[in-house]
């Protein structure tokens, strides 16, 4: 059996450091006033529980990620339905009667996006002896092995004989790579007023290699579906209005030193700012969810024509659904349904709980990474997507959260310890999506609060204001992130 190291990975939520710790934890000790603040420049507060601007929807059961754009056409709603059932249906392997779904693996994690992203949302681990789907393991070799036009266009270095993904799954005939383990560790936090929590720190390993030994210096990193809520909205926010919030160098002295990756467009053949990703590393959603059909699926298509499997592993044996597997149409479809799913309103804004939690998210300098508001482009090329003002709770920055949640695993130029600020909009309504769904990069944090426990690096001085709260504010803080 290949130990992987024992390492805490990146959180699915990323408070961020506290400024002037000792006058924030004086402030702290009393409930919290907005307009007795003055001299405290704290981000907006959110007034509107329209979250996605115009087409927020108000629907908070099971089935409140997979909406359309509450301001859509009718026209275009009929494209999202074709979307949703390539996304929701499974795909066969070739050859099937199923001939626009055929081409599955042969290696792969799921047959369906639906698979990971269950009801539109985050995924979760695996109990007992399930199979992994929604959890997996990213692969590679320590980048200073790879040529510059490796990492230029793939941002890492594929493993030998198992790629940039480690796929669990397989069709008939072929073998699956290895199977991913799990144990849990129990990791004990301590609250000032003596309470505590019990935190559970997973260590991976990899069992039952079947191509080949891996190697020792094997780098990995565990990735759980996120949600798919209001991605289109945050394609078309300025590439200006992200950059200019940018401060790599920390040349403010705050302690927040977002930067922006630079990724590889396979559509326009260059390096651009990613977006999207839990460490950025794709520049689209269209980009985004191919990869997926190649690394998750085994499926090809005319922007992604190689998936994750190698040449040595022999998939060229099996028949194929075609040259692409996703066709072009497809493609445009799945990828237009991505970015037109709606964001659920706001809840429980007036409960004066709920109001404190968020005075206190902005004091504590949660804001400072997960920005609550953003203007969409005026020129974007969809109007339901242009001009909306939108609190996604990001801003789509890498930031370095030090070697408790590192994975030690490089991503384009992302290093070991960086990950993207994970959006916070609809996060109260997840496990209503999905009861087992779980938070951080790898659904540990079975609650928001363990989720804040979990935090270190640039979010070590706002974590620990939080361990000194007492409990009713604490509490106040975390009624703030499920009314979101």
């Amino acid at each position: 059996m290949y130990r992987l190291p024992r390492c805490i990975i990146q959180a699915k939520w990323l408070p961020c450091t506290l400024a002037h710790s000792s006058f924030l934890l004086a402030l702290l000790a009393t409930p919290l006033q907005a307009a007795e603040s003055p001299t405290q420049d704290y981000p907006p507060i959110q007034t509107t529980p329209m979250s996605g601007g115009d087409g927020s929807v108000e629907q908070f059961d099971h089935n409140a990620y997979s909406l359309p754009l509450g301001n859509m056409s009718m026209t275009k709603r009929l494209d999202f339905s074709v979307g949703n059932s390539f996304f929701r249906n499974p795909w066969v392997a070739a050859p099937a009667s199923t001939e626009a779904r055929d081409g599955l693996g042969p290696l792969f994690n799921t047959n369906s996006c639906q698979g990971c992203h269950i009801k539109d949302g985050r995924g979760h681990p695996p109990t007992g002896d399930e199979n992994p789907i929604a959890l997996f393991l990213r692969l590679s070799l320590p980048s200073s092995e790879a040529d510059a036009a490796t990492l230029e266009q793939r941002g890492a270095l594929p493993v030998p004989n198992y790629g940039l993904q480690l796929q669990t799954a397989a069709i008939s005939g072929a073998q699956p790579e290895a199977k991913m383990l799990i144990e849990y560790h129990p990791r004990e936090v301590t609250f000032a007023d003596g309470t505590s929590v019990t935190l559970q720190e997973p260590l991976y390993s990899i069992a039952e290699p079947a191509y080949g030994e891996l190697p020792e210096t094997l780098q990995t990193s565990p990735r759980l579906a996120p949600p798919m809520i209001g991605l289109g909205l945050l394609e078309v926010i300025p590439e200006a209005d992200l950059m200019a919030a940018a401060d790599p160098d920390d040349a403010d002295g705050d302690g927040i030193s977002g930067r922006a990756n630079q990724v590889w467009d396979a559509r326009s053949g260059t390096t651009v700012m990613g977006r999207f990703g839990w460490k950025a590393g794709e520049p689209s959603i269209e980009q985004q969810g191919l990869h997926a059909f190649a690394g998750d699926m085994g499926l090809t298509s005319s922007l992604v024509p190689q998936t994750d499997c190698m040449e040595s592993q022999g998939c060229d044996a099996f028949p194929n659904g075609g040259t692409p597997e996703v066709s072009d149409e497809i493609a445009d479809f799945v990828t237009f349904y991505a970015s037109s799913l709606a964001v659920p309103m706001r809840r429980n804004m007036g409960d004066p709980a709920v109001k404190q939690g968020a005075e206190r998210f902005n004091a504590l300098g949660c804001a400072s990474c997960h920005t609550p508001r953003h203007r969409t482009a005026a020129d974007a090329t969809r109007p339901a997507l242009a001009n909306q003002e939108v609190w996604p709770y990001s801003d789509l920055l890498l930031h370095d959260l030090g070697d408790a949640l590192a994975d030690h695993r490089s991503e384009f130029q992302a290093d070991g310890r960086e990950w993207r600020t994970p959006p916070l909009w609809g996060i109260g309504l997840a496990q209503t999506i999905n009861p087992r769904a779980g938070f951080l990069h790898d659904g540990r944090a079975r609650t928001l609060e363990e989720a804040i426990l979990w935090h270190g690096g640039e979010a070590e001085s706002a974590t620990q204001a939080y361990r000194e709260l007492p409990a009713d504010q604490r509490a106040e803080l975390v009624r703030f992130l499920e009314s979101l």
